[in-house]
């Protein structure tokens, strides 16, 4: 049994942890072809929504940067099909994997299921005590980073690291670097009804409340949860909104 070296190392910077609520900001998809980078695909992507001061400080990507960034609907196709069928690496890979899943089934795709984890590997393979975080697996090994939470820097570092993990114990323990299928069901988000819409903003409009996301973007369920949101710390509204 040969361990894999080929694969396609990616990694998302968001707005936040939960794929059902945050957004993608910024991906990076790496094709590596035995163990050597030989293409990628790395773009920002506009969020739909301001970005929150601990998103910036922590990565360093501002709403300025992705003013004019493509909706994450306009690359996923592209991404889908730079992928393959070639497995996903990533440190942590199910998180990453969550967020472009949920992409992709909202475009009708969907994303190789096969998976190689660098978080996996380092828990299997670092002493107990170790921090497995991407930072601490990366010193501990030896390899230098060039910067820490911007998606291609990142999804250099899992490649990296997965190299060094392969090269030191790929022989010996053969079985811990084969894929694994990620099995995550996503159901395909709805557009917010033009029912919705109209009334979310009918609502914004009554309580006078900036509301800050683009409502056009919203799914039906975001649509949902922000009007229960908006309904449960305002109130309903009373009467008719007057048109402008």
């Amino acid at each position: 049994m040969t361990a894999a070296n080929s694969y396609i190392a990616i990694d998302v910077e968001t707005t936040g942890l939960a794929p059902g609520r945050d957004k993608i900001l910024e991906i990076a998809a790496l094709y590596v072809e035995e163990g050597k980078i030989r293409d990628k695909l790395v773009t920002l992507i506009h969020p739909g929504r301001p970005i929150a001061p601990e998103i910036t400080r922590l990565t360093g990507i501002t709403d300025e940067m992705v003013v004019d960034a493509p909706k994450v609907e306009a690359v996923i196709g592209e991404l889908v099909s730079f992928c393959g069928e070639l497995p996903l690496l990533g440190h942590n890979v199910s998180f990453d994997y969550s967020f472009l899943q949920r992409a992709a089934a909202g475009a009708g795709l969907k994303l190789p299921s096969a998976v190689l984890d660098t978080l996996g590997l380092c828990r299997s393979l670092m002493p107990a005590g170790e921090s497995k975080s991407l930072c601490s697996a990366c010193a501990w090994y030896g390899i230098s980073q060039t910067e820490a939470h911007r998606a291609q820097a990142d999804a250099v570092s899992a490649h990296l690291l997965y190299q060094k993990l392969r090269e030191q114990y790929g022989a010996g323990r053969p079985e811990l670097f084969e894929p694994r299928v990620l099995e995550l069901r996503v159901k395909r988000e709805q557009p917010a009804t033009k029912r919705q819409k109209d009334y979310l903003r009918d609502l914004a409009k009554y309580h006078r409340i900036n509301v800050t996301v683009q409502i056009d973007s919203l799914s039906r369920s975001e649509a949902s949860r922000m009007i229960d949101r908006i309904i449960s710390q305002y109130g309903r509204m009373t009467k008719k909104v007057n048109a402008e």
